[in-house]
């Protein structure tokens, strides 16, 4: 008997808190369905003002609640649906059926309010309009697309609402621009600065300039330092333009073929770039010899540089003007267009391939200006490094890697005009300036840097550093001309010895015309997608790291290199995605990794 009466005792007690845990669950889910129900309800006035922690919290509350959204949705339908067939039943079985679904129902009920759910109750094996083997004609399940209905429904209501897709739109074609376009020429004065002012560091810089005084007050301070353009730099600048518009039109090269655009046209140019910069850089070499006994030397561009740098960046925001201008009112093709928000449209860009009397704008500023001006620049910082201190091998590891990098360009400049920077970048402030401006101002900083803070390294270091860069040059090489060769022969070659692993992807253009392109799934691009940006890091590295580790200024470029190529794998993949469907799901599942293999 006191046993008995001990169990029914702890019997008691289990029940009692079984009823304590339950009504506390029901009341923390109840609770925070309400808020949900509220933060929704606000959601769709529209006078309420978005921000970005608000739909993350609808969707983190909604999602917390998920189980209790799905059960409730069951045992609403499992009401509705058993009460008018029970009811129309009238045998013995019929009762049966109805006590057994009364049965469920409740047990459902009790788990609900004790916030345990039906997630261990195995449910009947039925469709809708079937009947399930235990008789019963009620479909407890539901589909996939109803899991979440309530909940996760409303927070895609939610997302999609007008207010929200408003705010979307501002943050990425106003605001955004706005605050590239404003912040990104300081950032190459800010380098000269650092490099000129501050022996090369960042923390001088930032103590320099923003100790104890506001961010304006800080960037007009740098600024009254930078001189306005003298006329040796404004000559020099727009003679070496001149000059370049002429080779372009003057030198030999045979004339080949762009990708097809969107609207089907066909660019084409005159591929002389690596004729044009073996005659730039023989050019170069030959005048400072020339006339270095009397008395000028190519050092003046590094003397003034913050002159070079106000000109181009003055020259680059009227250029990017006038390019927005013509692309809406005399455009070079039907690649072109405006999106109605004029900010963002100076920012990208109105034309995919704009000319200019006959001249190609992108091959203009990309690579006879860019590229040819990068080259130059390092030849005029180890020429500036010479006169002050003689030979110094990590200015001599760093130029030859960059001049080296820069050749291989040259050589393969017809392959560089199927890039992304020319197929899917408009000639706007994005690409325009950055090739007018970003190149000379950032890309040459690590030999800029070396000019005024010189390192020993000694044979051992400088020949490793030298040959683990060519050897990344030369994968990087041979990773593009892979594609070429297979490409260009229509799969008829052979990559590593063998057959090339191919997906032939078909895509529409917008004209409606199918077009056909292989995607090239061994040899390089079979250890990854993107695998040609790893060599191009390690090239940048290799010609960074011979200034040691004193500062970071002069891995700058190597930082914003590794942010630039890891986001452009994913433009790629959204873009090759758009264009070749399932094809491209094809291609992921043959070649899994973006960038580094098994990483990445």
């Amino acid at each position: 008997m006191e046993m008995e009466s001990e169990r029914k005792t702890e019997r008691a007690r289990k029940r009692k808190r079984d009823d304590v845990t339950g009504s506390f669950n029901q009341w923390l889910h109840q609770g925070n369905v309400i808020i949900a129900h509220v933060v929704l309800a606000l959601a769709r006035l529209d006078q309420v003002k978005f921000n970005l922690p608000y739909p993350m919290f609808c969707g983190v509350l909604i999602y917390h609640n998920r189980d209790y959204w799905q059960e409730k949705k069951e045992l609403d339908e499992d009401r509705h649906r058993s009460g008018p067939i029970l009811r129309s039943s009238a045998s013995s079985d019929g009762q049966k059926i109805k006590n057994k679904n009364m049965v469920d129902i409740a047990e459902a009920e009790q788990l609900l309010r004790q916030g345990l759910g039906r997630r261990g109750m195995r449910r009947p094996d039925t469709s809708p309009g079937r009947v399930a083997k235990n008789g019963s004609t009620h479909d407890i399940s539901t589909g996939a697309g109803d899991v979440l209905s309530e909940g996760i429904q409303g927070y895609e209501r939610l997302t999609q609402s007008p207010g929200l897709q408003r705010l979307k739109l501002f943050l990425n074609m106003t605001l955004s621009p706005i605050l590239l376009i404003a912040f990104v020429p300081n950032l190459v004065i800010f380098i000269w600065f650092t490099a000129i002012h501050c022996n090369g560091s960042y923390l001088t810089m930032v103590s320099k300039l923003f100790s104890q005084r506001s961010i304006l007050t800080g960037l007009a301070d740098m600024w009254r330092v930078v001189n306005t353009p003298s006329a040796p730099i404004i000559y020099i600048l727009t003679g070496y333009g001149l000059y370049a518009l002429v080779m372009m039109r003057l030198l030999p090269g045979k004339m080949v073929k762009g990708p097809v655009t969107p609207k089907g046209n066909i660019p084409v140019y005159k591929d002389n770039g690596f004729v044009y910069y073996l005659l730039t850089l023989a050019l170069f070499w030959g005048l400072t010899y020339a006339l270095r006994p009397y008395g000028y030397t190519p050092s003046i561009i590094y003397d003034r540089f913050d002159e070079v740098l106000f000109a181009l960046n003055a020259f680059s925001l009227v250029f990017c003007l006038f390019l927005y201008l013509k692309g809406l009112f005399a455009p070079s093709s039907t690649d072109s267009g405006s999106s109605g928000n004029m900010i963002f449209d100076y920012y990208w860009g109105t034309e995919l391939y704009p000319r200019i009397l006959g001249f190609d704008v992108k091959l203009f500023t990309n690579c006879r200006f860019g590229m040819m001006g990068w080259a130059l620049l390092v030849c005029v910082h180890a020429v500036k490094s010479y006169e002050m201190h003689g030979f110094v091998d990590s200015m001599f590891v760093s130029v030859a890697l960059q001049l080296i990098y820069i050749t291989k360009f040259f050589w393969w400049e017809a392959g560089y005009m199927s890039t992304i920077d020319i197929m899917v970048d408009r000639a706007g402030f994005y690409i325009c300036w950055g090739c007018l401006v970003y190149i000379p101002g950032l890309y040459t900083s690590p030999s800029f840097y070396l000019v005024s803070q010189p390192v020993l390294l000694g044979l051992p270091v400088a020949s490793m550093l030298l040959v683990t860069g060519i050897l990344a040059i030369w994968i990087n090489y041979e990773a593009d001309m892979q594609k070429q060769m297979v490409r260009g022969s229509n799969g008829a070659c052979q990559v590593w010895g063998r057959k090339p692993e191919l997906i032939r992807a078909r895509y529409t253009l917008e004209n409606g015309q199918e077009k056909e392109s292989l995607l090239l799934a061994s040899g390089w691009w079979g250890m990854a997608r993107h695998f040609h940006y790893v060599p191009e890091i390690t090239l940048a590295l290799c010609w960074s790291l011979p200034a040691l580790f004193h500062n970071i200024l002069p891995y700058s470029y190597v930082i914003f290199l590794v942010i630039l190529l890891v986001h452009r794998t994913f433009r790629d993949d959204e873009k090759c995605a758009r264009k070749y469907g399932t094809y491209w799901d094809q291609y992921c599942q043959k070649v899994p990794h973006k960038m580094v293999p098994y990483l990445f």
